[in-house]
């Protein structure tokens, strides 16, 4: 992930030295690049997707600070253990791999499940120097689901339809139309990272099962760490009334709001993205 991209179409992943941390037998694996002695970001990826969804983000700040990607457990070049998985599981996981990794404070970043995941870990433990959190929810009974169209096309998809094209209906909802259709080559790539990497079935089933569960709506007073909450208005997966309940309940955030943003906007509108995440980093 070395060489920094000037368009969409540049972008590719970069093999780097693969490292490995255990949280209660569990091998988590992740990538750690940029100087040594620079604040660390670690980026935490939503349900079902590989380390690859940070791409962007990594090359955009991998020269000022040390970048951290994983993979969480069920997905990537990381352990598949019996489920269903608990948000605590996961923030423990993450916990495992700053530890590993020898970090007394990171920047964590997380999108969709990996915002929920952000907000557990800074409930939980205390490395959290601050948190952006895009396109996700504190849930709990004032949070709005996941629509029932998205939800049909996540999970009850089509039988005749071959690996590739599965991908690709999946994904639609998360991406404007016009994006996909303006970036075939792209999207081709990414088909290909998540042939790769993405969870299995059952794992999605599990990283779903904490989703489900996740609430920490009554606990958001306690997160008093500087916060970023990044949501776009067109948001069919995680509707945009949930960035603006998790912005209303923190005590010390931003909030960002990314007209005609889809659920990925960390690729579809990166570069306003990357510079709203590095001028709020720099800040803290």
């Amino acid at each position: 992930m070395s060489q920094k991209p000037d368009h969409l179409k540049d972008i590719q992943p970069e093999t780097v030295s693969m490292q490995y941390a255990t949280n209660d037998g569990v091998s988590l694996a992740y990538e750690r690049e940029g100087p040594q002695d620079a604040e660390t970001v670690v980026f935490v990826e939503g349900i079902g997707y590989g380390r690859w969804m940070w791409l962007w983000q990594q090359e955009a700040l991998v020269d000022e600070y040390q970048t951290i990607v994983w993979d969480n457990r069920g997905t990537g070049d990381s352990d598949e253990p019996d489920g269903p998985y608990t948000m605590s599981q996961m923030a423990g996981d993450l916990e495992a791999v700053l530890d590993d990794a020898g970090v007394e404070q990171a920047h964590v970043v997380g999108a969709s499940m990996g915002g929920m995941i952000a907000q557990q870990y800074a409930l939980e433990y205390d490395r959290a120097r601050s948190l952006t959190l895009m396109c996700t929810s504190p849930g709990g009974p004032e949070a709005e689901p996941v629509p029932e169209e998205t939800q049909r096309r996540m999970f009850d998809v089509p039988d005749d339809l071959d690996e590739r094209e599965l991908r690709r209906y999946k994904m639609q909802p998360a991406l404007s139309e016009q994006f996909m259709d303006a970036h075939e080559d792209l999207i081709e790539r990414i088909i290909d990272w998540r042939i790769d990497s993405d969870a299995s079935d059952r794992a999605l089933e599990w990283q779903g099962a904490a989703v489900q569960a996740f609430d920490a709506s009554d606990r958001l007073h306690k997160l008093t760490e500087p916060c970023l909450v990044i949501h776009g208005t067109v948001d069919k997966v995680v509707p945009y009334e949930n960035g603006e309940l998790l912005a209303r309940g923190l005590p010390n955030a931003d909030f960002i709001t990314v007209h005609g943003g889809p659920h990925l906007l960390f690729i579809e509108e990166y570069e306003r993205v990357n510079t709203q995440i590095r001028e709020f980093i720099d800040d803290v």
